[in-house]
């Protein structure tokens, strides 16, 4: 947490549950960073991704007492962010988009290239994709949803999962492969 010790974390706790706003910027400030690194996952821009996070904290001080101090705060906070971003995905609509297994074939995979590639490189083509497609790979992939899960939560079906999910590691090969084929150009 940054310079900040375990006593004065939880302070800061004790602070956000008596509504105190000094200790809600001090959490906020502590988990900006890290609920961002969630939310432009989900997000189709960074103003929409600090909107998504702003949602998040205010989940977070709204049940900040239901929050077990015994247990890790950043594993409760990220629950609350991700499932944040997943409900405001939901709410877009934009993952709707139903193709069907058939159509995602044959799709080659080569899992050296990544080796090649930043993890900002990568995250940038992650947000590049559709946000139905980027919903998906971030729920399944990224934060180990299992496509009956994402189907129930976002009200797809489960081959409509599984489709987005296949269809956003193409575009992802295809995006690396390019970048790859310029790597190695330059």
């Amino acid at each position: 947490m940054y310079g900040t010790t375990e006593t004065e974390f939880h302070q800061i706790i004790q602070g956000c549950c008596k509504r105190g706003r000094s200790c809600q910027n001090a959490l906020y400030q502590l988990f900006y960073a890290y609920g961002m690194s969630i939310c432009i996952r989900y997000a189709d821009s960074e103003a929409e991704a600090v909107s998504v996070l702003n949602d998040g904290f205010l989940k977070v001080f709204r049940n900040i007492k239901r929050y077990d101090a015994e247990q890790p705060f950043k594993p409760w906070f990220r629950k609350i962010v991700v499932n944040t971003a997943i409900n405001h995905a939901r709410r877009q609509k934009k993952f709707k988009m139903e193709i069907g297994m058939d159509e995602a074939k044959n799709i080659p995979t080569n899992e050296d290239i990544l080796s090649r590639i930043s993890y900002q490189e990568l995250m940038a083509m992650v947000q590049s994709l559709s946000s139905a497609y980027r919903t998906v790979f971030n729920m399944y992939v990224i934060d180990g949803f299992k496509h009956q899960e994402i189907a129930e939560i976002l009200g797809i079906s489960v081959s409509t999962s599984k489709s987005n999910l296949v269809r956003a590691r193409a575009k992802l090969q295809e995006l690396l492969t390019a970048k790859i084929s310029n790597l190695n150009v330059g």
